[in-house]
């Protein structure tokens, strides 16, 4: 069979230049967290994001990745997402709740999730697709969530062991600033103290902290589990923790729907990779952080929890919230 060809013929340089079709323009988002290690799981995460983003628009799209170098402080570093200066960023639902955002401080709630498995099926369901609607709304829209991050199960750990909580009386353990953790440490007779991230190897070295609280990944990255009052471990597992993968919603929706749907694949695929990379990394950072000298030991996890659930009742009861904290308890 002959195929009939047909050639375009030769025309002027201006009817040349008419059909030209111009080139997209490329975007290139900038995108934060606030750790400093290249070995954390934000990293991975959002290196995954940078290159699935790259890959599904074609090239059009690219991504920045700053790891700890536009800020260590969450918070601040969230509030860059309003000036523009940052386009993505991950960050604690503590900094949502510090700006009117009540509801998500349920997930600063100790003892909200007894599993990761827990955590997964509650934050990828329902409730998190409740409060990422909220987030939406309570902020006029300033923030968006376009993913879910696990940023692991955060233990005690400190200059001694504690099994039982009243193991940790008397000591000054630098804790997150949610008013429910906060709480939660003082019924058990310790002190909570801030220190910054950054600062926390030094006061953990000099005993200005007793004791703190944290993943064994991040804590063994900036090995606090070397420091005198870092050495012992106590699986208190009172934290499997959620970190929001945030946009600012305004500028999301400046983008076509076509590259909308490409930044919202590209979250997805982030999220699967950071979450795999957290799970895999805590039994390495186990396994180092005994390797180093440390030691680790069980607690009983019946009795935290008998001052965590009170806690979590009063909270909602105040703010309304029952019917979220249910839903978390499914």
């Amino acid at each position: 069979m002959l195929l009939a060809v047909g050639f375009v013929g030769c025309g002027s340089k201006e009817e040349a230049k008419s059909t030209e079709v111009a080139a997209p323009k490329q975007v290139t988002l900038r995108i934060a967290h606030n750790q400093t290690s290249l070995e954390n799981p934000y990293q991975y995460g959002l290196n995954k994001f940078a290159n699935e983003l790259e890959r599904i628009s074609g090239g059009t799209m690219k991504a920045e990745v700053f790891p700890g170098s536009l800020g260590t402080n969450e918070s601040e570093l969230a509030m860059k997402l309003t000036t523009d200066s940052v386009d993505m960023v991950v960050t604690s639902p503590g900094f949502m709740s510090g700006t009117g955002v009540k509801e998500f401080d349920l997930l600063s709630l100790l003892y909200i999730f007894d599993s990761f498995d827990n955590w997964e099926t509650v934050i990828d369901g329902e409730f998190g697709d409740k409060m990422k609607d909220i987030i939406t709304e309570k902020t006029n829209n300033d923030f968006k969530v376009v993913g879910y991050y696990s940023s692991g199960v955060r233990n005690y750990y400190g200059k001694r062991p504690i099994v039982e909580p009243t193991d940790a009386k008397g000591l000054n353990i630098r804790a997150q600033g949610s008013p429910v953790q906060q709480a939660f440490w003082k019924k058990t007779g310790a002190n909570p103290i801030s220190v910054g991230w950054q600062e926390l190897y030094q006061a953990l070295n000099t005993g200005t902290a007793d004791a703190a609280e944290n993943d064994m990944t991040n804590m063994r990255l900036q090995e606090h589990h070397k420091t005198p009052n870092g050495k012992y471990t106590s699986l208190t597992a009172h934290d499997y923790t959620t970190r929001l993968l945030l946009m600012n919603g305004h500028n999301f929706d400046k983008y076509t729907a076509e590259q909308q749907a490409w930044i919202l694949e590209a979250a997805k695929a982030s999220v699967i990779e950071e979450r795999e990379v957290t799970y895999r990394m805590l039994d390495d950072s186990k396994a180092k952080i005994l390797a180093d000298g440390g030691e680790i030991n069980g607690v009983n996890l019946e009795a935290f929890k008998a001052i965590a659930i009170p806690i979590q009742d009063e909270y909602a009861k105040k703010n309304g919230l029952e019917d979220l904290l249910e839903l978390t308890r499914k």
